[in-house]
């Protein structure tokens, strides 16, 4: 199914969606754009031919600037906006947005190449992962010092990012964090040289796309759970992986790695070139070989 959005621009290749924000002048979180992710998210919710989404921006300086500061004159409207329908209505429609991506089955990266700060920090923060730029990024949870709180899940999201005390300082400092900084504390997973930005992310988004079906939804099942609990997260990954290991496909791929070198010496130095050729060869490349746009 195909969607026109207004401050979308998707497009699709390889099992990857590529979503890039574009909402003139400074891609504030208005309600265009909420109401176009929300419609991106629920044309992804049941794709089972994308298998990672990269949210990117096409403004340099902001990837999402923050919220639309006024909303603040109509808070009633704000509040009746029509978003994730289905998920808690006792939330507000921007934290209702950010569970629903934050939920996707597809696993979810941004490329921050500028500024997120309120909203747009926390629609970073409910992706699975984040890859920033050295030279140019910065993240800040600004709320505090305009006299209210993070409204969109910050205070949700990041303790188990950064830690109760980080978030704490991330939130009353209401200061801007850079790139570097992100990274040592957990809120970014990599900050990297911005020429290098597009080649980290997207080597890793196909790397992803390109794993055996149920293979990358069944790890982050794994690892969500085991932020419960290490038991739950033990059990849930015997679960899953009991059930991986069940497929034909698990024993094809072994018997591939045995007879490409696994379990010899030379094998077993340069055992990521044999499961890469492995995954290249055994793998149906999911979706279309060329891009296709989902339309602007």
């Amino acid at each position: 199914m195909t969607h026109a959005y207004s401050a979308l621009t998707v497009s699709v290749t390889g099992g990857v969606a590529q979503a890039t924000i574009d909402n003139p002048p400074l891609n504030l979180f208005d309600s265009t754009l909420l109401l176009d992710l929300d419609r991106f998210a629920d044309s992804m919710s049941g794709n089972h031919d994308v298998r990672v989404i990269v949210f990117d921006s096409a403004d340099p300086d902001f990837f999402v600037a923050h919220g639309d500061m006024t909303m603040a004159d109509d808070p009633a409207s704000f509040a009746e906006l029509p978003i994730a329908p289905d998920e808690d209505q006792s939330l507000n429609p921007m934290m209702r947005l950010h569970e629903r991506i934050r939920s996707l089955p597809q696993v979810t990266i941004a490329k921050l190449r500028g500024l997120a700060r309120g909203g747009g920090a926390e629609l970073l923060s409910a992706m699975d992962m984040r890859f920033a730029s050295l030279e140019h990024a910065g993240l800040g949870q600004i709320e505090c010092g305009m006299g209210i709180i993070p409204g969109a899940g910050g205070t949700a999201y990041l303790p188990d990012l950064v830690g109760r005390a980080r978030a704490l300082e991330i939130i009353l400092g209401w200061q801007l964090i850079d790139a570097a900084t992100a990274e040592r504390i957990g809120w970014v997973n990599r900050a990297v040289p911005s020429a290098e930005l597009d080649h980290v992310v997207d080597t890793l988004a196909a790397r992803i796309a390109a794993l055996p079906p149920g293979v990358a939804r069944a790890a982050v099942e794994a690892v969500d759970a085991a932020t419960e609990s290490t038991t739950h997260g033990l059990r849930k990954a015997n679960e899953l992986f009991g059930s991986l290991f069940a497929e034909p496909v698990a024993g094809r791929f072994t018997r591939a790695a045995l007879a490409a070198g696994a379990h010899t010496r030379d094998g077993e130095r340069h055992l990521e070139d044999i499961v890469e050729t492995i995954v290249d060869k055994l793998t149906p490349t999911p979706g279309p070989a060329e891009p296709r746009p989902l339309e602007r």
